[in-house]
């Protein structure tokens, strides 16, 4: 996973108030996941990946539903959430759905930081077919798997109730306590610990029409994600390339800005204009990074405190949890609990 892959703060927010109304508090929520509120109020702005993880697990915890991933892709609309989820709404056949989607997906979700290819693709094997999710290492968060077939079979089932499009599932990761609910919630047979995350469609889904909306909506939205998508490319800046040279030394705690600088080639007092120029420091850079590669960490229940400690590069354990304070108002060692 890399660190630049990112998520939309409108689809956090969703995620957020779902959490809340199964019973989450929404300060304590917003704390474990060090979010502030206002990093959710334009809902085009970009939250981590890692961040967004730890959201899922923590509203998890907090709401007592383990069943979280999988009722946000299966309840909220997509078309509620984003303006990806307009523009597939208004396409014209299911078939373009496909091709928008993954062609803007990323605004949603950006599992590669990279538009080099698709995440979804169809593949045919004899008379079947299945849309097949190529998110690597998709074990590291199951929760987005079961949000992607909620998404996707339940999505497709509310506007469409009389046409079947799926009629099974796998998934790669094992089969939760609370597996039975998969086939009831979906309404299609789902195989656990299976080679691939993978869908099977139906001819239908090659020929249903969807939209008898206007041409120039289509249009309309398609130069609106049109401008989105080019943000985002160049969101992936000085920013992000410092995040990605700091990760790998991280734990070493000898991250400075001089020798950050010098593996990209240029100067200290450059690379200071440069950071200034998008809004960042260096400083704020790795103390944003540590926290939240700490919070991933705890989240994942298979590091220690003290082990979390050295991975983000704190050699003294109680300087770490100082920091742990700092960010989220709590120690590190209630969330590992957790």
């Amino acid at each position: 996973m890399t660190v630049r892959a990112t998520v939309s703060a409108g689809y956090a927010s969703a995620l957020l108030d779902l959490a809340v109304s199964h019973g989450a508090p929404r300060e304590a929520l917003l704390a474990r996941a060090g979010i502030a509120e206002a990093d959710l109020a334009d809902a085009d702005t970009r939250i981590h990946l890692t961040t967004f993880k730890t959201l899922m697990r923590a509203g998890k915890e907090l709401s007592g539903e383990p069943m979280l991933g999988l009722l946000f892709g299966s309840t909220v609309r997509f078309n509620d959430l984003t303006i990806v989820g307009l523009i597939t709404h208004v396409a014209p056949d299911m078939p373009e759905a496909f091709r928008q989607m993954n062609r803007y997906g990323r605004l949603v979700i950006d599992t590669t930081a990279s538009s080099d290819s698709d995440r979804f693709v169809i593949m045919r094997d004899g008379n079947r077919a299945f849309i097949i999710d190529t998110r690597k290492n998709p074990n590291e968060f199951p929760e987005l798997t079961e949000s992607t077939l909620g998404r996707f079979i339940c999505g497709t089932r509310y506007y469409f109730p009389e046409t079947p499009l799926y009629c099974s599932a796998e998934v790669t990761h094992a089969a939760p306590a609370y597996a039975d609910e998969y086939a009831r919630i979906l309404g299609v047979p789902v195989t656990f610990s299976a080679s691939r995350n993978a869908m099977e469609i139906t001819e239908a889904f090659f020929t249903l029409r969807l939209s008898k909306m206007p041409r120039y909506v289509f249009g309309s939205l398609s130069a609106r994600v049109d401008e989105l998508m080019k943000a985002l490319d160049a969101a992936q800046g000085v920013g992000a390339r410092v995040e990605a040279l700091i990760l790998p030394v991280l734990h070493t705690g000898d991250v400075t800005m001089d020798s950050v600088a010098a593996r990209m080639g240029v100067s200290r007092q450059t690379l200071y204009r440069q950071l200034k120029a998008e809004g960042a420091s260096f400083d704020t850079l790795l103390d944003s990074l540590r926290h939240q590669m700490a919070l991933h960490y705890l989240s994942g229940e298979k590091v220690s405190v003290n082990e979390t400690a050295y991975l983000v590069g704190f050699s003294d354990p109680s300087s770490f949890s100082r920091a742990f304070h700092r960010w989220t108002g709590t120690r590190p060692g209630q969330v590992a609990k957790a």
